[in-house]
């Protein structure tokens, strides 16, 4: 389960943002350079032909996917940069996250497509990777308004569209890209616009590893809604199993290495809740909600043992350790797992590289990805910044991922 993202504005806007009750205010302005700046750099930092980080611009008059080469220490150059044929969006009031989600791009190794979202014109796009190219891009329809998450489990991938009355709607993964799945399309019961508000719009779809649920969260209506589905890639039901959060504004998921522990982030009061998902939609809480101490946590991704979630309240990356028991807890006593810089403000998404050895996280409002080693004990080393990409503006950079 990784992501990725990127794009360009030249205006800068300051918005506020209101979850459960305190208030955030954060400035957004475009950069114009492009650059690479980079510590710790040596004699192997010339990039794995394999190696890529992919990030989605999302820019509102055409969306498109930033490729950087990734060297074996980590490091970032950049490699090229592909139109995905639809344009970006960005949700009514949104703070520092244009679309307010999680997993927006996402590598399928299986396949080896890259899957966008092109939220401000209802489409999805495929691309085939060839180490740091993309080729064969395909265009489709997304079942519904303002596309802002994917999820992929074997061959079929769920399009979850937040605009309207949200929806979730299936496709097979072809050679000749997605295949719309006859009889797959389910509603979200929401009640927005055709571009949603940030706080109304769900945060993420994902399915669960055995591929036997798929998984939703609604921030608006505080749950964890979820879809039992068919060996065929159909829902099983015709509305989703309504379970009300643990915590205050669901948003990210997670799974542990065995899959059989879900997780939750929270970005109320920025916590973790840990669930276990039945055969029949119902969650179970196995650890509730965990406080890291930071400020609106949004996403959350897995490295082997350890989790490491966003913080865009106040640009800190938290790190989280999972024991052998399943007992997850904070890697230090400040829930800070790197320190925060002036040049990483506003962190949205992450993705962690198929071998967990590096986390690359986005910095809406700087217009930066920076990238973490991650050492024996769970702490973050940086070890590149990648500048010049879309900052936070009338939209923003959203969706990364790493291979």
């Amino acid at each position: 389960m990784h992501s990725s993202r990127r794009g360009h504005r030249a205006k800068s806007r300051t918005r506020r943002i209101l979850f459960g009750g305190g208030a955030l205010a954060v400035a957004a302005a475009a950069t114009v350079a492009v650059s690479l700046a980079s510590a710790g750099q040596n004699s192997r930092t010339a990039a794995g032909a394999d190696h890529a980080v992919f990030v989605q611009g999302n820019e509102l008059d055409g969306n498109t996917i930033h490729v950087f080469a990734r060297g074996d220490d980590g490091t970032l150059r950049p490699a090229a940069t592909y139109g995905t044929g639809g344009r970006g969006g960005d949700q009514v009031d949104a703070p520092t996250d244009s679309l307010a989600s999680q997993g927006s791009l996402v590598y399928d190794d299986a396949s080896g497509m890259l899957l966008a979202v092109n939220a401000g014109s209802g489409t999805v796009t495929s691309f085939r990777v060839e180490g740091q190219r993309l080729k064969d891009r395909h265009v489709v329809r997304s079942g519904g308004d303002f596309p802002a998450g994917i999820a992929v489990h074997g061959d079929v991938a769920y399009v979850m569209n937040a605009g309207g009355e949200g929806s979730v709607q299936g496709f097979r993964i072809t050679g000749e890209g997605l295949r719309p799945l006859k009889g797959s399309h389910r509603s979200l019961g929401l009640d927005n616009e055709a571009t949603p508000r940030f706080d109304t719009s769900p945060g993420e779809v994902e399915f669960t590893p055995d591929g036997r649920n798929l998984v939703v969260t609604t921030k608006g209506n505080n749950t964890v809604e979820v879809f039992p589905m068919r060996r065929d890639g159909l829902p099983a039901v015709a509305e989703p199993v309504v379970n009300d959060s643990a915590g205050g504004v669901p948003f990210a998921i997670s799974f542990d290495r065995s899959g059989k522990r879900m997780l939750v982030a929270e970005a109320e009061k920025s916590t973790v809740t840990s669930y276990r998902v039945k055969r029949d939609g119902k969650l179970k809480v196995l650890q509730e909600p965990l406080p890291s101490g930071q400020e609106t946590l949004c996403w959350l991704e897995r490295a082997g043992d350890y989790f490491y979630g966003g913080n865009t309240g106040n640009s800190t990356v938290t790190g989280y350790r999972m024991d052998q028991h399943g007992t997850l807890s904070l890697t230090n006593e400040v829930g800070i797992a790197t320190p925060p810089s002036a040049r990483s403000q506003g962190v949205i998404d992450l993705a962690v590289t198929d071998d967990e050895r590096f986390v690359y996280v986005q910095n809406a409002v700087s217009g930066t990805v920076d990238g973490f080693r991650v050492e024996a004990n769970g702490a973050l080393t940086k070890v590149t910044t990648a500048e010049g990409l879309p900052a936070f503006g009338e939209s923003g950079m959203e969706g990364i991922a790493a291979v």
